[in-house]
């Protein structure tokens, strides 16, 4: 980076002027401000990754993952500007957005004939603490008039565990309504076993960290066979993140895990090319 020479400021600190840091706080700038516009304009799009059921290989839902294609500077990665959007109060709007349009897209595909149980959504920390996410899922739930059990809403352990009361309470009012919840990224929050068995979920997705070396690591396929254990135990199915090969799909069925979800069997896909994908890998 071009570095001009160092300022004394008040207090005698040394500050030195970075052109490297200044690009990155003007991209910054720039994205956030064209963020509070992106929905309206059209440029906010979710694209869809398969989960498949092990036992008989099964097309059970789609997670829905949220993309924005910037006009300018092209597709931006959702770990640059969900931060933003979060630190804004803009994922809000846009949190709600996501839930309608997932929806939207599962009616759509019923409509035509395939068959797809639910859609998956990732709830943001800053949405799980607003105190409006249950009558905003309520509204939308009701605008899409679907069966109870469409919609999986993802929570992380930290998000789940940082204040457990109000998560428990918020959660059994979710589940009343027919959301099926899932606890995301099992293994590298809180795990604080007493306080998971009381929390109202139905699903526990382990995260990829301990499916990447899971067919030649023994550590971890003990993790993971311990931790289907536990969600067995509790009544809960288990699905596994970021399969990447059919070994791993058979150690995991091995393991007794539930269902699969990676780019072995596909990576996120606009939600036109499902139907393409599902003739192609036959689950049409």
């Amino acid at each position: 980076a071009e570095t001009a020479e160092p300022a004394t400021v008040p207090g005698g600190t040394v500050a030195y002027y970075s052109a490297e840091n200044s690009a990155t706080r003007g991209r910054r700038v720039r994205l956030l401000q064209d963020l509070r516009l992106a929905l309206e304009r059209g440029e906010l799009s979710l694209a869809y990754q398969p989960q498949i059921a092990l036992v008989g290989e099964r097309l059970v839902g789609f997670e829905a993952l949220l993309r924005w294609y910037h006009p300018e500077f092209g597709q931006v990665a959702p770990s640059e500007f969900v931060p933003l959007a979060e630190e804004s109060g803009l994922i809000l709007p846009i949190g709600t957005w996501v839930l309608r349009d997932a929806l939207r897209q599962l009616k759509a595909w019923r409509v035509e004939g395939i068959d797809i149980e639910r859609v998956a959504v990732n709830l943001s920390p800053r949405q799980f603490e607003d105190p409006g996410l249950f009558d905003a899922v309520w509204a939308v739930l009701d605008e899409a008039c679907l069966p109870k059990g469409s919609l999986e809403l993802e929570v992380t352990e930290s998000m789940a565990l940082h204040d457990p009361v109000r998560a428990i309470e918020l959660m059994a009012r979710l589940r009343e309504l027919g959301v099926v919840l899932a606890l995301d990224d099992f293994g590298t929050g809180y795990s604080n076993l007493s306080q998971l068995k009381r929390l109202p979920v139905d699903v526990i997705k382990i995260d990829q960290l301990f499916i990447r070396q899971i067919v030649r690591d023994a550590g971890d396929a003990a993790i993971v066979r311990a931790v289907v254990a536990l969600a067995h135990g509790f009544g809960l199915k288990v699905v596994a993140e970021g399969v990447e090969s059919q070994a791993q799909v058979i150690k995991l069925a091995q393991l007794g895990c539930d269902v699969c979800q990676g780019y072995h069997y596909g990576a996120p896909m606009a939600a036109n090319t499902v139907s393409g994908w599902m003739r192609e890998r036959g689950f049409a």
